[in-house]
């Protein structure tokens, strides 16, 4: 029988985790240097960063998987900083290495955050049901729903209806905006997947209904709980949460998506430009930097109490294959176990994970031309393995 090789193992491992016009394809013929920046000395023994594997991890951008990507490692093996591709196909400009971009589903991170600061307020509790606090928010052929099965995503509701299926539908209402209600709704008319608890699937829902809950037991909005808990905390300058504005503030580069031509060639669609759905579950614009900081002070418990940060850290009980805890995913390669984050708009694939002790922790944010595919973007999987060896 041939055995996978480890890049392979971790390409699969790390999947589970996860307004202009078309450009022409360009030829990708003559790539940006990777600019990288090395602070920090080496530590003695295995934990030392292999530097020259992270930076050829980012050679050759702009290329026909990504047009450019951020990293930042850094742990008791040292810190590095690199950055590569360019800030836009029409200029050929360098990546801005401080730039800001859509953070995906990383954001459940400060969504969990959020809700376990409250539940430390005894303001939220985790065994009761979701519909003590949002009465009528789902039908009567739900059973009791914890707020921990949301977090963990084992409650059994069912994904809510987008604006389309397709990439093609979905960009065509790229400055549509639906509601959260309007979401829940639509995912409540379904019915259970299954019995709460029996199962994990992972689903954006769990952490829409999470923000409704946050701002019914707060009284304010979703966004300003989340920069009050934990961007101010953190230190977390650059990171917001856009509404309906379709812009990201700011620095940025631009977001692609790979469309093939009736003709069979490929063109390049700017998708920069769009109004985030599922704002608690995937609507945050953060960088590297800050995201890095959220990775630092969370796990520290900086921003959230001992004994409610547990829950991050901790697997749900008797359920086969689970991998998510409350905000995080758990993921053992070579022997280590980190905690990490995967997100995923179009046009941006992020990752954030740590060891439990900070010994290693990774930020990327790689412009994906397909950010949405199944497969592990190969660029993200080349960061990946440079700094977790």
């Amino acid at each position: 029988m041939r055995t996978r090789s480890r890049t392979t193992v971790l390409a699969a491992s790390l999947v589970l985790a996860l307004a202009a016009g078309p450009l022409a394809a360009p030829a990708f013929a003559a790539p940006a240097s990777p600019r990288a920046a090395a602070q920090g000395g080496d530590a003695q023994g295995a934990d030392a960063l292999d530097r020259e594997a992270l930076r050829t991890a980012l050679k050759g951008l702009p290329d026909k998987d990504a047009t450019a990507a951020l990293v930042r490692v850094g742990g008791t093996g040292g810190r590095w900083q690199g950055s590569a591709g360019v800030h836009d196909l029409e200029s050929g400009r360098p990546a801005d290495p401080d730039a800001r971009f859509r953070a995906g589903s990383t954001t459940k991170v400060v969504t969990a955050a959020v809700v376990l600061q409250l539940a430390a307020e005894r303001r939220v509790d985790l065994n009761a049901p979701v519909q003590r606090y949002l009465p009528g928010l789902l039908g009567e052929d739900f059973q009791p729903v914890t707020v921990r099965q949301l977090l963990n995503h084992t409650s059994g509701i069912q994904p809510g209806d987008g604006l389309g299926d397709s990439f093609e539908e979905l960009y065509e209402h790229r400055f549509d905006h639906q509601t959260p209600q309007e979401v829940v709704a639509s995912a409540a008319a379904k019915g259970p997947e299954f019995a709460p608890g029996a199962q994990q699937h992972y689903l954006n829902i769990n952490y829409t209904i999470l923000g409704l809950l946050i701002e019914k037991v707060t009284g304010h909005s979703y966004a300003s709980e989340a920069a009050w808990r934990v961007f101010r905390p953190a230190g977390m300058h650059h990171t917001y949460f856009p509404g309906t504005d379709a812009r990201i503030r700011g620095p940025h580069n631009r977001g692609y998506q790979a469309v093939q031509r009736p003709d069979g060639t490929t063109e390049f669609l700017d998708v920069t430009d769009w109004i985030p759905a599922d704002e608690a579950a995937g609507g945050m614009i953060s960088t590297t930097a800050d995201l890095e900081r959220l990775l630092t002070h969370l796990f520290r418990g900086d921003l959230v109490p001992g004994p409610q940060l547990r829950e991050m850290f901790t697997l749900p009980p008797n359920i086969k294959g689970a991998t998510m805890t409350a905000g995080l995913m758990r993921y053992e390669y070579k022997g280590t176990v980190y905690w990490l984050k995967t997100g995923a708009r179009y046009g941006y694939s992020t990752m954030l994970g740590a060891t439990r002790d900070l010994s290693r922790t990774l930020v990327y944010s790689v412009n994906s031309t397909d950010a949405k595919g199944e497969g592990m973007n190969p660029v993200a999987e080349r960061i990946a393995q440079a700094a977790l060896n």
